[in-house]
């Protein structure tokens, strides 16, 4: 669990912008944490605590996930691992399709990145209605890994992610929570 003092000084530092992308939507940009080196450096050091000793590699879903994702991993000395959207990674690759509120999306993985029996945590840096995560997770187990745990900086209650990812086993873990 976060410190009170790590969740106010990022409750201070994250911009809430209403109405983007599009009416209605109160986005959350995480982008000032990294004017702040210490607070980014604070952020990694809480996310990383909680995966110690219990995964083997990370995965970042693309694109933000990658801007704490990579940090976790050298902190905690193993592998990242890009999930990217499709079309992204060069053959061969591992993918797996999920449905959008507006469409379906594919997400892929390099063959051979995920090796089976490895723990994995996914990591993303908001949890919002969960279809990427879970997406994600489906591409991770299909591979033979072990979903381990998510993590996350922001978790969004009201869309209920948490709800969805639930059927993983896995620890679920954000620092902030709107």
């Amino acid at each position: 669990m976060a410190s009170q003092e790590l969740i106010k000084r990022l409750e201070q530092t994250i911009e809430n912008i209403p109405d983007f992308p599009i009416p209605g939507i109160q986005f959350k940009d995480i982008s000032p944490i990294f004017l702040d080196p210490k607070l980014y450096e604070d952020v990694i050091t809480e996310l990383a605590a909680f995966s110690k000793g219990k995964i083997d590699a990370v995965c970042g879903i693309e694109s933000r996930g990658y801007l704490f994702g990579i940090a976790i991993a050298v902190a905690l000395e193993v592998p990242f691992i890009l999930i990217r959207k499709a079309g992204k990674l060069p053959p061969p690759v591992a993918s797996e399709k999920y449905d959008l509120e507006y469409g379906s999306a594919i997400i892929e993985t390099r063959e051979g990145q995920i090796k089976k029996g490895q723990r994995i945590l996914i990591h993303d840096d908001l949890l919002a209605t969960g279809g990427t995560t879970e997406a994600a997770a489906k591409l991770v187990e299909k591979q033979g890994a072990t979903v381990s745990q998510f993590s996350f900086l922001i978790g969004l209650k009201k869309l209920e992610g948490h709800e969805k990812l639930k059927k993983f086993n896995a620890e679920i873990y954000n620092i902030l929570e709107f």
